[in-house]
């Protein structure tokens, strides 16, 4: 069974429709957050160790423009919807947050909400919907998609590298440093969170 699934992988790596299926997979996932772009790239990377194909760099490269696409077309959905998501009272305050917080922080927001489960769709639309200026968006979500699409190409890399004769554990070793990446955001955002939360207490239990 397994062997059948990886002479399917062998398959689906070396055609090269893989180039414009990974492109595709990574644009979905800029508005459609639960299509697999992020395995996807690991695994093309793991296979690009093991095998030799596809190749790195080119999965690199279409796995950024992908991902850069789809960023850019959340934005316009966030772009258009905006003036109705804002017309709720509470709704309202929210956008009004964001918009302070992007204006301060706009470009380190947008790359780190790429390594945060559901942060880059999120943070695409909000940036869409305050209106947030189209230039410096496509900067730093330049940097934060061929940030992502190395990070990610070149996790699968090392996994692949690491077994180079056994591509089922060079993708499980690519997924779990992944895994355990997006572990540590979580927590130190958990933990970044509770500290700001506290911070009001403890400077009232001062005075």
């Amino acid at each position: 069974m397994t062997q059948a699934i990886l002479d399917i992988l062998h398959e689906v790596m070396t055609s090269p429709w893989i180039y414009p299926a990974l492109f595709a997979l990574a644009m979905l996932d800029g508005f459609f957050p639960v299509v697999p772009a992020e395995t996807s790239v690991i695994t093309a990377g793991v296979f690009a160790a093991s095998t030799g194909a596809p190749d790195l760099g080119l999965v690199i490269v279409v796995a950024a423009l992908g991902a850069f696409a789809g960023d850019h077309v959340s934005y316009a959905i966030g772009r258009t919807t905006g003036s109705r998501l804002r017309a709720g009272r509470r709704s309202g305050r929210a956008f009004a947050w964001a918009e302070r917080t992007l204006a301060e922080r706009g470009g380190l927001v947008l790359v780190v909400a790429r390594y945060i489960p559901g942060g880059r769709t999120a943070c695409t639309l909000t940036m869409g919907a305050v209106a947030y200026p189209r230039r410096p968006f496509a900067l730093f979500d330049a940097v934060a998609a061929v940030s992502w699409a190395a990070y990610s190409g070149l996790i699968g890399y090392v996994g692949g590298a690491a077994f180079e004769n056994d591509p089922v554990k060079g993708l499980l070793l690519g997924l779990g440093i992944a895994l355990s990446i997006t572990a540590v955001v979580e927590v130190v955002r958990h933990v970044r969170r509770r500290r700001t939360a506290m911070e009001p207490v403890l400077a009232g239990s001062r005075d």
